[in-house]
């Protein structure tokens, strides 16, 4: 089976974000069949600090295939998930975990608390990083640039 990336539609979803004032933060979730889910940051339209692109994509794809676990399916993100989304991430089963940017400031997969390194932590995906990662990092760049 040939690799093939799912951060392009990813990355759409974190430009709508910045569209809607959200940070730029796209994720989008696939299994055997294809695309089951995608979102992208929703904090502020929801006023719900858990509405992470991550948090909301695992919501949608555990709705669309009517199970609690997606084992079996990957997660493409364009920024390291921060330690709140990794432990979704590792609750949810996802099998493996690509990312683009990574975060130093509020990462939870390479950076702080790395919570895959837990000895708590009961599932741990393959991770991928550096998917994309310069244009993850741009929106970013250029997003937070315009607010200041």
């Amino acid at each position: 089976m040939d690799f093939r990336s799912y951060m392009d539609i990813a990355l759409t979803e974190a430009r709508a974000a910045a569209t809607r004032g959200e940070v730029p933060v796209g994720a989008v979730i696939v299994g055997p069949d294809g695309v089951v889910a995608q979102a992208g940051n929703r904090t502020r339209e929801l006023n719900d600090p858990t509405a992470h692109a991550e948090m909301l994509v695992i919501r949608a794809a555990c709705a669309a295939l009517g199970q609690e676990r997606l084992g079996g399916c990957d997660l493409y993100v364009t920024l390291e998930p921060c330690p709140m989304c990794a432990a979704a991430i590792s609750n949810a089963r996802i099998a493996r975990l690509y990312y683009g940017a990574g975060d130093p400031k509020s990462g939870g997969v390479a950076q702080g608390p790395r919570v895959f390194s837990h000895p708590q932590c009961h599932h741990r995906p393959e991770v991928y990083d550096g998917i994309a990662a310069q244009a993850a990092e741009q929106l970013l760049i250029d997003f937070f640039a315009a607010r200041r």
